[in-house]
């Protein structure tokens, strides 16, 4: 049994939808609420084989039930939206740190035989140098990439200190289907697919390195029963580099639409606060999880967004992205 926390988010339920293709058993942590919603798991073909457990990880005590009689773990539960940060950094600190705490003592607790920890590339701050390697200093320019930081250092000392099997892997920016507007490639498709001809953006100048999602899912995978990984930190990256402003050309270039785009401060971060540069060095994900992106450069970027659109295109999918209200 693999309990996955987050698994009711955009990453979570993509890797579930293919741990369950692969024939495994899974316990998906979801958060819990008063609809009984399950998140992007009600969509799932697969929805009548998952176990579901609703709770909170912040709880100490429903972590240690929910791991009950579990094999693995993927951690992915958190909250991750920046801005949202700068408002409630205390509710940051809570969920990324606290909560990663309360499943590793749980972990440890029952000998897991592996616990994989999501990290974010947010964690290094603007590039120092490029492409990025795991060796590159950490810079919490955010709270949230502060509190990443946290939960990334306390797993990788409960391998140093407990020997817990842990592996960190620290995907770039992911992007694909059932993403959240509050991040920048869902924000420019619904806009522009509910016509709007002048969009929204914070700072167009920075650069990124976009990871379609199947291919951060594939890594997770490539993660479980690769022993070389305990104890280590992989990046998970395309290692192609492109601005924020090129990505609305690109993506109004598919979509055939001339798009001007407006400066909102509000979608600004402060100005020590932005990340300017991501560019991922994947080699160690290479050697060690013999992982490579399939939507690599320029083309497999658009071809990722090509899906992306097609996606968001479904009117089902996009009536649930509030375009002309600043998801932060």
């Amino acid at each position: 049994m693999i309990l996955v926390t987050g698994s009711d988010g955009f990453i979570g339920s993509h890797l579930v939808d293919k741990l369950l293709e692969q024939g495994h058993d899974i316990r998906a942590f979801v958060l819990y609420n008063s609809f009984n919603s399950w998140g992007w798991l009600e969509n799932s073909k697969y929805k009548n084989d998952i176990e579901i457990f609703q709770g909170d990880i912040r709880d100490p005590y429903l972590t240690r039930k929910a791991i009950k009689g579990c094999d693995s773990v993927y951690h992915l539960a958190a909250l991750i939206g920046i801005p949202y940060s700068y408002l409630s950094p205390n509710s940051y600190v809570d969920v990324n740190i606290t909560g990663t705490l309360n499943l590793l003592n749980a972990a440890r607790d029952i000998g897991i035989n592996k616990f994989i920890h999501t990290s974010t590339s947010e964690v290094y701050g603007s590039a120092q140098y490029v492409p990025i390697n795991e060796e590159h200093p950490l810079n919490g320019q955010s709270p949230y990439s502060a509190t990443k930081i946290g939960a990334d250092q306390l797993a990788m000392s409960f391998f140093n200190s407990f020997d817990l099997p842990v592996s960190i892997i620290r995907p770039f920016n992911t992007y694909g289907p059932r993403q959240s507007a509050r991040a920048v490639i869902p924000t420019i498709i619904s806009q522009i697919l509910n016509n709007i001809d002048e969009i929204s953006l914070g700072d167009i100048s920075t650069t990124r390195d976009f990871n379609y999602v199947s291919d951060t899912v594939n890594a997770f995978i490539s993660a479980l029963d690769c022993p070389e990984s305990i104890g280590k930190v992989i990046n998970i990256g395309s290692n192609f580099e492109v601005s924020i402003k090129d990505t609305v050309e690109i993506i109004a270039n598919i979509l055939n639409k001339n798009i001007k785009i407006t400066i909102d401060n509000e979608r600004v971060r402060p100005e020590n606060s932005e990340v300017d540069r991501l560019w991922c060095d994947n080699k160690r994900a290479l050697s060690i999880l013999n992982w490579k992106p399939e939507f690599a450069g320029l083309d497999g970027f658009k071809e990722g967004l090509k899906k992306t659109i097609d996606w968001f295109s479904d009117e089902k999918n996009l009536v649930n992205y509030k375009s002309n209200i600043y998801n932060f």
